[in-house]
């Protein structure tokens, strides 16, 4: 069991022992399951939105005397 790092490196050694690539497809299954959307996805609507919020905040302008 991994409850020490001992434990940690032992089962790690077992499950590289019984399959080579196992935490090469533990990191694959991780990669397809990535669903990175939102703003990261669609600019457009990143800049639709900041122009929402700047419409409606509640800070007060910054006074541009030079």
């Amino acid at each position: 069991m991994a409850g020490t790092k001992a434990g940690g490196v032992k089962a790690a050694a077992k499950n590289l022992a019984k399959d080579p690539n196992f935490y090469a497809k533990i990191g694959a299954k991780g990669g397809r399951n990535g669903h990175t959307g939102g703003f990261a996805a669609n600019p457009e609507l990143a800049r639709i939105a900041g122009a929402k919020g700047g419409r409606i905040s509640r800070r007060t302008k910054k006074a541009t005397d030079k």
